[in-house]
């Protein structure tokens, strides 16, 4: 699956994606993009777009956008905080279906 880490995630996160295309705003050339216009632009090489921002839900009609999205909530975006929420990211990886947004929070 291609998937795009936003430029807010830290960037290791890709190493809890195997088997998967991962790339990140930042190495897209894409870097300080507004959410419509990177998500324009994603929805045309990206099957996923992974973020933190919590606000892009009610800032873009996500549903209509041609590209599926996790919405990580975590207690920062630090690496050590979004590790505990990979393997769930992983299970939603293999039964998301296209356009669906997803927030999963830390318990």
């Amino acid at each position: 699956m291609k998937i795009l880490l936003d430029e807010c995630l830290d960037q290791r996160f890709r190493r809890e994606l195997p088997g998967h295309d991962v790339r990140t705003v930042q190495e897209m050339g894409w870097a300080g993009k507004k959410n419509g216009e990177l998500l324009n632009l994603a929805k045309q090489s990206f099957e996923v777009f992974i973020t933190v921002d919590r606000n892009l839900y009610f800032q873009q009609n996500l549903p209509k956008l041609a590209i599926s999205v996790l919405i990580l909530a975590a207690k920062t975006n630090k690496l050590a905080d979004l590790q505990p929420l990979a393997p769930r990211v992983r299970e939603h990886l293999s039964t998301l279906k296209k356009n669906e947004v997803i927030v999963l929070e830390q318990t």
